[in-house]
Protein backbone atom coordinates (compact mmCIF):
# COMPACT_ATOMS: atom_id res chain seq x y z
CA UNK A 1 0.00 0.00 0.00
CA UNK A 2 1.20 3.54 -0.77
CA UNK A 3 1.32 4.64 2.87
CA UNK A 4 2.90 7.96 1.95
CA UNK A 5 -0.01 8.83 -0.35
CA UNK A 6 -2.54 7.62 2.24
CA UNK A 7 -0.89 9.67 4.98
CA UNK A 8 -0.72 12.80 2.79
CA UNK A 9 -4.36 12.65 1.69
CA UNK A 10 -5.53 11.71 5.19
CA UNK A 11 -3.67 14.76 6.52
CA UNK A 12 -5.40 17.11 4.05
CA UNK A 13 -8.85 15.56 4.45
CA UNK A 14 -8.22 15.34 8.16
CA UNK A 15 -7.25 19.01 8.28
CA UNK A 16 -10.52 20.07 6.66
CA UNK A 17 -12.47 17.68 8.87
CA UNK A 18 -10.58 18.31 12.11
CA UNK A 19 -10.32 22.08 11.77
CA UNK A 20 -13.89 22.19 10.48
CA UNK A 21 -15.20 20.08 13.31
CA UNK A 22 -13.14 22.10 15.78
CA UNK A 23 -14.70 25.33 14.52
CA UNK A 24 -18.13 23.71 14.70
CA UNK A 25 -17.27 22.49 18.20
CA UNK A 26 -16.93 26.15 19.09
CA UNK A 27 -20.66 26.34 18.40
CA UNK A 28 -21.42 23.65 20.97
CA UNK A 29 -20.32 25.76 23.98
CA UNK A 30 -22.09 28.70 22.31
CA UNK A 31 -25.33 26.74 21.98
CA UNK A 32 -25.10 25.11 25.40
CA UNK A 33 -24.44 28.39 27.20
CA UNK A 34 -27.02 30.42 25.26
CA UNK A 35 -29.63 27.65 25.14
CA UNK A 36 -30.45 26.60 28.70
CA UNK A 37 -30.34 22.86 29.33
CA UNK A 38 -33.76 23.03 30.99
CA UNK A 39 -35.40 24.67 27.97
CA UNK A 40 -35.02 21.63 25.74
CA UNK A 41 -33.99 23.87 22.84
CA UNK A 42 -30.86 21.92 22.12
CA UNK A 43 -33.05 18.82 22.01
CA UNK A 44 -34.82 20.34 18.98
CA UNK A 45 -31.46 20.84 17.25
CA UNK A 46 -30.38 17.28 18.06
CA UNK A 47 -33.67 15.78 16.89
CA UNK A 48 -33.94 17.63 13.56
CA UNK A 49 -30.33 17.04 12.60
CA UNK A 50 -30.85 13.33 13.29
CA UNK A 51 -33.66 13.31 10.71
CA UNK A 52 -31.40 15.20 8.32
CA UNK A 53 -28.66 12.56 8.60
CA UNK A 54 -31.14 9.78 7.87
CA UNK A 55 -32.63 11.62 4.89
CA UNK A 56 -29.17 12.36 3.49
CA UNK A 57 -28.46 8.64 3.38
CA UNK A 58 -31.79 8.13 1.60
CA UNK A 59 -31.23 10.87 -0.99
CA UNK A 60 -27.64 9.88 -1.85
CA UNK A 61 -28.65 6.15 -1.90
CA UNK A 62 -25.06 4.89 -1.97
CA UNK A 63 -24.08 6.85 -5.09
CA UNK A 64 -20.83 8.06 -3.51
CA UNK A 65 -19.38 4.55 -3.34
CA UNK A 66 -21.02 3.63 -6.67
CA UNK A 67 -19.27 6.58 -8.32
CA UNK A 68 -15.90 5.27 -7.13
CA UNK A 69 -16.65 1.72 -8.21
CA UNK A 70 -17.86 2.49 -11.74
CA UNK A 71 -15.35 5.27 -12.43
CA UNK A 72 -12.55 2.72 -12.10
CA UNK A 73 -14.16 -0.16 -13.99
CA UNK A 74 -12.69 -1.17 -17.33
CA UNK A 75 -14.69 0.16 -20.25
CA UNK A 76 -16.59 2.80 -18.26
CA UNK A 77 -16.41 6.50 -19.08
CA UNK A 78 -15.59 8.26 -15.79
CA UNK A 79 -17.20 11.55 -16.93
CA UNK A 80 -20.43 9.80 -17.98
CA UNK A 81 -20.53 7.93 -14.66
CA UNK A 82 -20.25 11.24 -12.81
CA UNK A 83 -22.89 12.96 -14.93
CA UNK A 84 -25.32 10.06 -14.60
CA UNK A 85 -24.86 9.92 -10.82
CA UNK A 86 -25.39 13.68 -10.54
CA UNK A 87 -28.62 13.55 -12.55
CA UNK A 88 -29.95 10.58 -10.58
CA UNK A 89 -29.35 12.23 -7.20
CA UNK A 90 -30.60 15.60 -8.42
CA UNK A 91 -33.81 14.07 -9.77
CA UNK A 92 -34.53 12.24 -6.53
CA UNK A 93 -33.90 15.46 -4.60
CA UNK A 94 -36.46 17.38 -6.67
CA UNK A 95 -39.11 14.67 -6.11
CA UNK A 96 -38.35 14.68 -2.38
CA UNK A 97 -38.71 18.46 -2.05
CA UNK A 98 -41.96 18.45 -4.01
CA UNK A 99 -43.44 15.82 -1.68
CA UNK A 100 -42.29 17.60 1.50
CA UNK A 101 -43.74 20.99 0.57
CA UNK A 102 -47.01 19.48 -0.63
CA UNK A 103 -47.42 17.73 2.74
CA UNK A 104 -45.54 20.17 4.96
CA UNK A 105 -48.35 20.62 7.48
CA UNK A 106 -49.05 16.93 8.19
CA UNK A 107 -45.34 16.05 8.23
CA UNK A 108 -44.51 18.86 10.66
CA UNK A 109 -47.35 17.81 12.95
CA UNK A 110 -46.29 14.15 12.95
CA UNK A 111 -42.72 15.12 13.89
CA UNK A 112 -43.89 17.38 16.71
CA UNK A 113 -43.24 20.72 14.99
CA UNK A 114 -46.77 21.77 14.07
CA UNK A 115 -46.11 25.30 15.38
CA UNK A 116 -42.89 25.60 13.36
CA UNK A 117 -43.33 23.90 9.97
CA UNK A 118 -40.68 26.26 8.60
CA UNK A 119 -38.05 24.27 10.54
CA UNK A 120 -39.01 21.12 8.63
CA UNK A 121 -39.15 22.88 5.26
CA UNK A 122 -35.78 24.52 5.83
CA UNK A 123 -34.10 21.24 6.76
CA UNK A 124 -35.65 19.51 3.73
CA UNK A 125 -34.00 21.99 1.36
CA UNK A 126 -30.69 21.66 3.22
CA UNK A 127 -30.64 17.87 2.96
CA UNK A 128 -31.55 17.91 -0.76
CA UNK A 129 -28.69 20.32 -1.51
CA UNK A 130 -26.30 18.33 0.70
CA UNK A 131 -27.12 15.14 -1.21
CA UNK A 132 -26.41 16.86 -4.53
CA UNK A 133 -23.15 18.24 -3.15
CA UNK A 134 -22.13 14.80 -1.86
CA UNK A 135 -21.70 13.54 -5.44
CA UNK A 136 -19.57 16.53 -6.37
CA UNK A 137 -17.44 16.11 -3.24
CA UNK A 138 -17.02 12.43 -4.16
CA UNK A 139 -15.89 13.46 -7.64
CA UNK A 140 -13.18 15.62 -6.07
CA UNK A 141 -12.03 12.69 -3.95
CA UNK A 142 -12.09 10.36 -6.96
CA UNK A 143 -9.94 12.87 -8.86
CA UNK A 144 -7.61 13.15 -5.84
CA UNK A 145 -8.17 16.91 -5.42
CA UNK A 146 -8.07 17.27 -1.62
CA UNK A 147 -7.22 21.00 -1.63
CA UNK A 148 -10.33 21.91 -3.63
CA UNK A 149 -12.29 19.59 -1.34
CA UNK A 150 -10.91 21.36 1.73
CA UNK A 151 -11.59 24.84 0.32
CA UNK A 152 -15.25 24.08 -0.33
CA UNK A 153 -15.67 22.56 3.11
CA UNK A 154 -14.32 25.72 4.68
CA UNK A 155 -16.62 27.80 2.46
CA UNK A 156 -19.46 26.30 4.51
CA UNK A 157 -17.80 26.09 7.90
CA UNK A 158 -16.44 29.62 8.32
CA UNK A 159 -19.61 31.55 7.34
CA UNK A 160 -21.68 29.11 9.40
CA UNK A 161 -19.61 29.76 12.52
CA UNK A 162 -19.56 33.54 12.02
CA UNK A 163 -23.31 33.79 11.39
CA UNK A 164 -24.08 31.66 14.46
CA UNK A 165 -21.89 33.93 16.55
CA UNK A 166 -23.84 36.88 15.15
CA UNK A 167 -27.19 35.25 16.00
CA UNK A 168 -26.37 34.37 19.61
CA UNK A 169 -23.92 37.11 20.61
CA UNK A 170 -24.80 40.18 18.52
CA UNK A 171 -28.56 39.98 17.98
CA UNK A 172 -29.39 39.94 21.74
CA UNK A 173 -27.51 43.26 22.06
CA UNK A 174 -29.97 44.83 19.60
CA UNK A 175 -33.14 43.92 21.51
CA UNK A 176 -33.40 47.20 23.44
CA UNK A 177 -33.15 49.33 20.28
CA UNK A 178 -35.06 47.04 17.91
CA UNK A 179 -37.96 45.23 19.64
CA UNK A 180 -38.90 43.55 16.34
CA UNK A 181 -35.56 41.72 16.38
CA UNK A 182 -36.33 40.41 19.85
CA UNK A 183 -39.76 39.22 18.75
CA UNK A 184 -38.27 37.31 15.82
CA UNK A 185 -35.56 35.85 18.04
CA UNK A 186 -38.04 34.76 20.70
CA UNK A 187 -40.49 33.45 18.11
CA UNK A 188 -37.86 31.04 16.84
CA UNK A 189 -37.39 29.34 20.24
CA UNK A 190 -34.86 31.91 21.49
CA UNK A 191 -32.68 31.66 18.43
CA UNK A 192 -32.86 27.89 17.97
CA UNK A 193 -34.77 28.13 14.69
CA UNK A 194 -32.27 30.63 13.29
CA UNK A 195 -29.61 27.90 13.43
CA UNK A 196 -31.41 26.12 10.59
CA UNK A 197 -31.75 29.25 8.44
CA UNK A 198 -28.04 29.99 8.83
CA UNK A 199 -27.31 26.43 7.72
CA UNK A 200 -29.53 26.87 4.66
CA UNK A 201 -27.73 30.06 3.62
CA UNK A 202 -24.27 28.47 3.94
CA UNK A 203 -25.33 25.32 2.08
CA UNK A 204 -26.67 27.43 -0.76
CA UNK A 205 -23.38 29.35 -0.88
CA UNK A 206 -21.36 26.14 -1.32
CA UNK A 207 -23.73 24.93 -4.04
CA UNK A 208 -23.06 28.17 -5.92
CA UNK A 209 -19.28 27.71 -5.51
CA UNK A 210 -19.59 24.22 -7.00
CA UNK A 211 -20.41 25.78 -10.38
CA UNK A 212 -17.27 24.42 -12.15
CA UNK A 213 -18.12 20.88 -11.03
CA UNK A 214 -21.76 21.35 -12.06
CA UNK A 215 -20.61 21.65 -15.66
CA UNK A 216 -19.93 17.90 -15.51
CA UNK A 217 -23.67 17.28 -15.81
CA UNK A 218 -23.48 18.22 -19.50
CA UNK A 219 -21.94 14.84 -20.33
CA UNK A 220 -25.47 13.49 -20.41
CA UNK A 221 -27.39 10.54 -19.02
CA UNK A 222 -26.77 6.92 -19.97
CA UNK A 223 -29.85 4.80 -19.20
CA UNK A 224 -28.04 1.46 -19.46
CA UNK A 225 -25.27 2.73 -17.22
CA UNK A 226 -27.86 4.11 -14.80
CA UNK A 227 -29.53 0.68 -14.54
CA UNK A 228 -26.20 -0.99 -13.80
CA UNK A 229 -25.35 1.65 -11.22
CA UNK A 230 -28.74 1.34 -9.53
CA UNK A 231 -28.40 -2.45 -9.44
CA UNK A 232 -25.08 -2.02 -7.63
CA UNK A 233 -26.24 0.78 -5.35
CA UNK A 234 -29.61 -0.41 -4.03
CA UNK A 235 -28.01 -2.68 -1.42
CA UNK A 236 -25.77 0.27 -0.52
CA UNK A 237 -28.94 2.32 0.02
CA UNK A 238 -30.16 -0.26 2.53
CA UNK A 239 -26.66 -0.36 3.99
CA UNK A 240 -26.56 3.43 4.34
CA UNK A 241 -30.04 3.64 5.83
CA UNK A 242 -29.55 0.97 8.45
CA UNK A 243 -26.01 2.20 9.07
CA UNK A 244 -27.18 5.73 9.75
CA UNK A 245 -29.99 4.35 11.89
CA UNK A 246 -27.28 3.08 14.23
CA UNK A 247 -26.13 6.69 14.57
CA UNK A 248 -29.40 8.62 14.76
CA UNK A 249 -32.30 6.29 15.58
CA UNK A 250 -31.85 6.94 19.30
CA UNK A 251 -32.18 10.70 18.75
CA UNK A 252 -35.23 10.19 16.49
CA UNK A 253 -36.97 7.71 18.79
CA UNK A 254 -36.19 9.52 22.05
CA UNK A 255 -39.08 12.05 21.93
CA UNK A 256 -41.52 9.17 21.32
CA UNK A 257 -40.04 6.95 24.05
CA UNK A 258 -39.81 9.80 26.57
CA UNK A 259 -42.39 12.39 25.45
CA UNK A 260 -42.83 15.85 26.89
CA UNK A 261 -40.48 18.54 28.12
CA UNK A 262 -38.32 16.12 30.13
CA UNK A 263 -37.62 14.11 27.00
CA UNK A 264 -36.44 17.20 25.11
CA UNK A 265 -34.22 18.20 28.04
CA UNK A 266 -32.58 14.78 28.26
CA UNK A 267 -32.15 14.59 24.50
CA UNK A 268 -30.41 17.97 24.57
CA UNK A 269 -28.00 16.82 27.30
CA UNK A 270 -27.25 13.59 25.44
CA UNK A 271 -26.83 15.36 22.10
CA UNK A 272 -24.39 17.86 23.60
CA UNK A 273 -22.20 15.26 25.34
CA UNK A 274 -22.13 13.02 22.26
CA UNK A 275 -20.34 15.88 20.47
CA UNK A 276 -17.32 15.29 22.71
CA UNK A 277 -17.22 11.65 21.66
CA UNK A 278 -17.16 12.45 17.94
CA UNK A 279 -13.34 12.55 17.79
CA UNK A 280 -13.25 8.87 16.80
CA UNK A 281 -15.97 9.45 14.18
CA UNK A 282 -13.87 12.32 12.87
CA UNK A 283 -10.84 10.04 12.51
CA UNK A 284 -12.96 7.46 10.67
CA UNK A 285 -14.30 10.09 8.28
CA UNK A 286 -10.87 11.52 7.46
CA UNK A 287 -9.48 8.00 7.00
CA UNK A 288 -12.40 7.05 4.76
CA UNK A 289 -12.04 10.09 2.52
CA UNK A 290 -8.40 9.24 1.79
CA UNK A 291 -8.69 5.45 1.93
CA UNK A 292 -11.67 4.74 -0.38
CA UNK A 293 -10.08 6.15 -3.56
CA UNK A 294 -6.85 4.24 -2.89
CA UNK A 295 -8.66 0.94 -2.32
CA UNK A 296 -11.01 1.23 -5.28
CA UNK A 297 -8.37 2.56 -7.64
CA UNK A 298 -6.21 -0.40 -6.72
CA UNK A 299 -8.96 -3.01 -6.45
CA UNK A 300 -7.36 -5.06 -9.22
CA UNK A 301 -4.02 -5.08 -7.43
CA UNK A 302 -2.95 -8.51 -6.20
CA UNK A 303 -1.68 -6.95 -3.00
CA UNK A 304 -5.05 -5.44 -2.20
CA UNK A 305 -5.79 -7.80 0.73
CA UNK A 306 -2.57 -6.58 2.35
CA UNK A 307 -3.72 -3.01 1.73
CA UNK A 308 -6.90 -3.72 3.69
CA UNK A 309 -4.98 -5.46 6.48
CA UNK A 310 -2.56 -2.55 6.85
CA UNK A 311 -5.37 0.00 6.80
CA UNK A 312 -7.23 -1.84 9.55
CA UNK A 313 -4.17 -2.08 11.77
CA UNK A 314 -3.31 1.60 11.51
CA UNK A 315 -6.92 2.60 12.09
CA UNK A 316 -7.06 0.57 15.31
CA UNK A 317 -3.76 1.98 16.57
CA UNK A 318 -4.83 5.57 16.02
CA UNK A 319 -8.45 4.92 17.01
CA UNK A 320 -7.28 3.76 20.45
CA UNK A 321 -5.06 6.85 20.63
CA UNK A 322 -8.08 9.08 19.89
CA UNK A 323 -10.11 7.30 22.58
CA UNK A 324 -7.37 7.72 25.18
CA UNK A 325 -6.77 11.33 24.18
CA UNK A 326 -10.38 12.33 24.77
CA UNK A 327 -10.85 10.30 27.94
CA UNK A 328 -7.55 11.35 29.51
CA UNK A 329 -8.29 15.02 28.86
CA UNK A 330 -12.05 14.91 29.50
CA UNK A 331 -11.67 17.48 32.33
CA UNK A 332 -10.61 19.86 29.54
CA UNK A 333 -12.90 18.62 26.74
CA UNK A 334 -15.98 18.90 28.95
CA UNK A 335 -15.79 22.68 28.52
CA UNK A 336 -16.96 22.14 24.94
CA UNK A 337 -20.44 22.00 26.49
CA UNK A 338 -22.02 24.26 29.08
CA UNK A 339 -21.85 23.16 32.71
CA UNK A 340 -25.60 22.59 32.71
CA UNK A 341 -25.00 19.63 30.38
CA UNK A 342 -22.18 17.93 32.37
CA UNK A 343 -24.63 15.45 33.85
CA UNK A 344 -24.31 13.48 30.60
CA UNK A 345 -20.50 13.08 30.60
CA UNK A 346 -20.81 9.48 31.80
CA UNK A 347 -21.92 8.40 28.31
CA UNK A 348 -18.80 9.74 26.55
CA UNK A 349 -16.57 6.62 26.92
CA UNK A 350 -19.44 4.32 25.86
CA UNK A 351 -20.20 6.38 22.77
CA UNK A 352 -16.51 6.61 21.88
CA UNK A 353 -16.12 2.84 22.13
CA UNK A 354 -19.18 2.45 19.90
CA UNK A 355 -17.64 4.82 17.34
CA UNK A 356 -14.43 2.76 17.41
CA UNK A 357 -16.52 -0.34 16.64
CA UNK A 358 -18.11 1.56 13.77
CA UNK A 359 -14.68 2.47 12.39
CA UNK A 360 -13.56 -1.15 12.48
CA UNK A 361 -16.82 -2.13 10.79
CA UNK A 362 -16.15 0.41 8.04
CA UNK A 363 -12.70 -1.07 7.44
CA UNK A 364 -14.18 -4.57 7.34
CA UNK A 365 -16.80 -3.44 4.83
CA UNK A 366 -14.45 -3.45 1.83
CA UNK A 367 -14.71 -7.21 1.39
CA UNK A 368 -18.33 -7.03 0.21
CA UNK A 369 -17.84 -3.76 -1.71
CA UNK A 370 -14.89 -5.11 -3.70
CA UNK A 371 -16.58 -8.44 -4.36
CA UNK A 372 -19.86 -6.70 -5.41
CA UNK A 373 -21.78 -8.42 -2.58
CA UNK A 374 -23.04 -5.18 -1.08
CA UNK A 375 -26.28 -6.74 0.08
CA UNK A 376 -24.28 -8.41 2.87
CA UNK A 377 -23.61 -4.96 4.27
CA UNK A 378 -27.33 -4.24 4.41
CA UNK A 379 -27.98 -7.51 6.25
CA UNK A 380 -25.28 -6.94 8.85
CA UNK A 381 -26.12 -3.29 9.42
CA UNK A 382 -29.81 -4.18 9.74
CA UNK A 383 -28.95 -6.70 12.45
CA UNK A 384 -26.95 -4.05 14.29
CA UNK A 385 -29.73 -1.48 13.91
CA UNK A 386 -32.31 -3.96 15.23
CA UNK A 387 -30.20 -4.58 18.34
CA UNK A 388 -29.68 -0.85 18.90
CA UNK A 389 -33.38 -0.03 18.49
CA UNK A 390 -34.37 -2.87 20.83
CA UNK A 391 -32.00 -1.60 23.53
CA UNK A 392 -33.44 1.90 23.16
CA UNK A 393 -37.08 0.77 23.28
CA UNK A 394 -36.45 -1.31 26.38
CA UNK A 395 -33.98 0.99 28.11
CA UNK A 396 -34.90 4.63 27.42
CA UNK A 397 -38.14 4.67 29.49
CA UNK A 398 -36.13 3.27 32.44
CA UNK A 399 -32.65 4.80 32.16
CA UNK A 400 -33.05 7.72 29.77
CA UNK A 401 -30.18 8.70 27.50
CA UNK A 402 -27.77 6.22 29.10
CA UNK A 403 -29.66 3.49 27.23
CA UNK A 404 -29.01 5.38 23.96
CA UNK A 405 -25.26 5.13 24.51
CA UNK A 406 -25.33 1.41 25.28
CA UNK A 407 -27.70 0.79 22.38
CA UNK A 408 -25.14 2.22 19.96
CA UNK A 409 -22.39 0.17 21.61
CA UNK A 410 -24.36 -3.05 21.23
CA UNK A 411 -25.54 -2.28 17.68
CA UNK A 412 -22.11 -1.46 16.28
CA UNK A 413 -20.58 -4.36 18.16
CA UNK A 414 -22.99 -6.84 16.57
CA UNK A 415 -22.46 -5.41 13.04
CA UNK A 416 -18.68 -5.50 13.50
CA UNK A 417 -18.61 -9.12 14.68
CA UNK A 418 -20.94 -10.29 11.92
CA UNK A 419 -18.80 -8.58 9.27
CA UNK A 420 -15.67 -10.17 10.68
CA UNK A 421 -16.95 -13.75 10.78
CA UNK A 422 -18.82 -13.65 7.45
CA UNK A 423 -16.04 -11.73 5.72
CA UNK A 424 -13.38 -14.23 6.73
CA UNK A 425 -15.39 -16.92 4.95
CA UNK A 426 -16.34 -14.94 1.86
CA UNK A 427 -13.22 -12.81 1.31
CA UNK A 428 -10.42 -14.00 3.65
CA UNK A 429 -7.90 -11.36 4.68
CA UNK A 430 -4.93 -11.98 6.96
CA UNK A 431 -5.38 -9.19 9.50
CA UNK A 432 -2.71 -8.69 12.14
CA UNK A 433 -5.00 -9.76 14.96
CA UNK A 434 -2.19 -10.22 17.45
CA UNK A 435 -0.87 -6.71 16.85
CA UNK A 436 -4.31 -5.09 17.02
CA UNK A 437 -5.33 -6.98 20.16
CA UNK A 438 -2.00 -6.06 21.72
CA UNK A 439 -2.73 -2.35 21.36
CA UNK A 440 -6.38 -2.72 22.36
CA UNK A 441 -5.33 -4.45 25.59
CA UNK A 442 -2.69 -1.81 26.27
CA UNK A 443 -5.27 0.93 25.68
CA UNK A 444 -7.73 -0.74 28.04
CA UNK A 445 -5.07 -1.12 30.75
CA UNK A 446 -4.02 2.52 30.43
CA UNK A 447 -7.64 3.67 30.59
CA UNK A 448 -8.24 1.48 33.65
CA UNK A 449 -5.17 2.98 35.29
CA UNK A 450 -6.50 6.48 34.62
CA UNK A 451 -9.88 5.58 36.16
CA UNK A 452 -8.15 4.19 39.26
CA UNK A 453 -6.08 7.38 39.56
CA UNK A 454 -9.22 9.49 39.20
CA UNK A 455 -10.93 7.59 42.03
CA UNK A 456 -7.82 7.79 44.22
CA UNK A 457 -7.51 11.54 43.70
CA UNK A 458 -11.25 12.04 44.24
CA UNK A 459 -11.90 13.78 40.92
CA UNK A 460 -15.60 14.42 40.20
CA UNK A 461 -17.41 15.19 36.94
CA UNK A 462 -18.29 18.75 38.02
CA UNK A 463 -14.79 19.66 39.26
CA UNK A 464 -13.32 22.78 37.72
CA UNK A 465 -10.16 22.54 35.65
CA UNK A 466 -7.68 24.47 37.78
CA UNK A 467 -7.91 22.45 40.97
CA UNK A 468 -4.93 20.48 42.38
CA UNK A 469 -6.55 17.06 42.00
CA UNK A 470 -7.66 17.66 38.39
CA UNK A 471 -4.24 19.04 37.41
CA UNK A 472 -2.56 16.05 39.07
CA UNK A 473 -4.79 13.66 37.12
CA UNK A 474 -4.04 15.45 33.83
CA UNK A 475 -0.30 15.21 34.55
CA UNK A 476 -0.51 11.46 35.18
CA UNK A 477 -2.67 10.95 32.10
CA UNK A 478 -0.14 12.83 29.98
CA UNK A 479 2.54 10.34 31.03
CA UNK A 480 0.18 7.45 30.22
CA UNK A 481 -0.65 8.72 26.72
CA UNK A 482 3.02 9.49 26.04
CA UNK A 483 3.83 5.85 26.81
CA UNK A 484 1.16 4.70 24.33
CA UNK A 485 2.44 7.06 21.63
CA UNK A 486 5.94 5.67 22.15
CA UNK A 487 4.69 2.13 21.55
CA UNK A 488 2.80 3.21 18.41
CA UNK A 489 5.91 4.94 17.04
CA UNK A 490 7.99 1.82 17.61
CA UNK A 491 5.36 -0.29 15.83
CA UNK A 492 5.35 2.04 12.82
CA UNK A 493 9.13 2.02 12.61
CA UNK A 494 9.19 -1.79 12.82
CA UNK A 495 6.63 -2.04 9.98
CA UNK A 496 8.66 -0.01 7.50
Amino acid sequence: MNLKSLAKDTAVYGLSSIVGRFLNYLLVPLYTTRIAAGSGGYGIVTNLYAYTALLLALLTFGMETTLFRFSNKDGEDSSMVYSTALRLVGGVGIVFLSAVFLLLGPISGALGYATHPEYVGCMAVIVALDAFQAIMFSRLRQQRRPLRFMGLKFAFIIPNVLLNLFVFLVLPLLFSRFPAVERVYTGFNDGVGLIFFVNLFCTGLVTFLFFPELKGIRFGFDRKLARRMLAYTWPLLLLSLVGILNQVADKILFPFLMPGAEGQVQLGIYGACVKIAMIVALLTQAFRYAYEPIVFNGSRDRNNPQTLADGMKYFVLFGVLAFLGVMFYLPLFKYLVGSGYWAGLSVVPVVMAAELFMGVYFNLSFWYKLSDQTWWGAVMSAAGAAVMIAVNIIGVPRWGYVACAWGGFAGYGVAMLLSWFIGQRKYPIRYDLRGMLHFLVIGALLYGTSLALSDWLGVKADDRLFTPRVLALLGCNTLLIFSYCTLVWREIKASR
